[in-house]
């Protein structure tokens, strides 16, 4: 490993501990350090990585990254650089997991959550307006963002996703795209090796089958059960850690039982006041999933492990896989206005994990106030998040 490799690794640790605010964010801060003071890559590179990672399911912000770090070093510094920047956050969530049960039967934490679980809401609220006017630009990504919200409302069933997202991309790409790209296509997909993409899929139908087949009593059913269930996430999550939320939240609390309402909010709220990627929320997850299910310390530290690669599995794979022949594929227009269905679809899954977030607070206008103020401050402010849920902690020490 060369001098300017080392160096490329100590500038990713001090944007580890840095990076809040999310995708958005993120990118500015990559383009002002890597780009600008750096000059790991060009501007127009990192703008074309940053473009790749919105074509594809997964972490937008982790491969980015990861991306940047391949041309700068190959699969090696790739790999370091992603346990770099997901370990950090990842070990906070999982420790938060394994600590939770010892403080939620205790008045004085449950009186701090009252504050930070609706601010926690009034994120996912301002997530959901921010996408919404980024991307229901037309009439067909406006239809297909309410019939996703009414699917959703309606099935409350986790093999929804995939299909609505499917389908959603097809519309897209079929109402927008011209007839002349076969032969495009054709010589793109020549050059794809068959096996990497048969390993793939087939890592997913394995830990799908083997779920099905392991007895669910047995202790292996949950973990091979949630590896595959973070897996299949991780394959249909497009636009990063904005759409995580509100699939994880209707499969896992209102489908899968395996956390409740409160449990979920207090992760995310944590998870919001962290610097690093969003998906390490899914190691809090994890963990409190195997605890729920008395796997003891030892199980909570191995779910949140399973969550961990289970989630960034389909996206590390994908960035390392495509990148090498990406100048063939930002041509094919297909790809491209799929995305804007698939975008469409994740706006209306977003309104419905809101919809579901919110009916815990029935009457409680407290709570609605709460939320109210800080979809406010973040909408109309340049107050982060992080500030928000620390405002909220420190209201809750003060009211307790």
């Amino acid at each position: 490993m060369t001098k300017r490799h080392l160096i490329f690794l100590r500038d990713v640790t001090l944007y580890t501990f840095t990076a809040f605010g999310g995708p958005q964010a993120h990118i500015a801060v990559l383009l002002r350090e890597f780009v600008e003071k750096r000059r790991y890559i060009t501007e127009e590179e990192l703008m074309e990585l940053n473009a790749l990672a919105q074509v594809l399911p997964g972490p937008s912000s982790t491969q980015t990254l990861v991306g940047i770090a391949w041309k700068v070093g190959g699969l090696q510094l790739a790999i370091i650089t992603f346990l770099i920047w997901i370990l950090p956050s990842a070990t906070i969530m999982c420790m938060a997991a394994i600590s939770y049960k010892m403080f939620a039967d205790k008045a004085k934490f449950t009186a701090i959550l009252r504050f930070v679980q609706p601010i926690a809401v009034g994120i996912v609220a301002y997530a959901t307006y921010t996408f919404a006017n980024k991307f229901l630009k037309s009439r067909v990504s406006t239809m297909l963002a309410i019939g996703s919200l009414i699917a959703t409302l309606i099935l409350q069933n986790a093999y929804a996703f995939p299909l609505l997202i499917l389908l959603g991309g097809i519309i897209s790409s079929a109402l927008e795209t011209q007839p002349q790209e076969n032969e495009l296509r054709v010589k793109l997909f020549s050059n794809v090796n068959p096996n990497k993409v048969t390993y793939f899929i087939g890592i997913l139908l394995f830990f799908a089958a083997l779920g099905a087949v392991v007895n669910q009593t047995s202790v292996f059913s949950l973990p091979i059960r949630l590896f595959e269930n973070f897996y299949r996430n991780g394959i249909l999550i497009f636009g990063g850690g904005q759409v995580l939320v509100p699939l994880m939240y209707t499969e896992f609390v209102e489908v899968k039982h395996y956390l409740t309402n409160s449990e979920f909010l207090s992760g995310y709220a944590l998870q919001q006041a962290l610097p690093g990627p969003t998906f390490s929320f899914t190691s809090f997850l994890g963990g409190i999933a195997m605890g729920n299910k008395g796997g003891g310390i030892v199980g909570q530290v191995f779910g949140s492990l399973v969550a961990v690669i289970g989630i960034n599995a389909p996206g590390l794979i994908l960035i390392l896989f495509i990148v090498p022949f990406w100048n063939d594929l930002k041509k094919i227009t297909r790809i491209k206005n799929s995305l804007s269905g698939i975008n469409a679809v994740a706006v209306g899954f977003m309104a419905t994990a809101l919809i579901l977030l919110v009916r815990p607070f029935g009457l409680d206008w407290k709570a609605y106030l709460i939320m109210a103020v800080s979809f406010l401050l973040l909408n109309y402010t340049k107050i982060k998040a992080p500030f928000i849920i620390l405002l909220g902690i420190g209201l809750g020490l003060l009211f307790s």
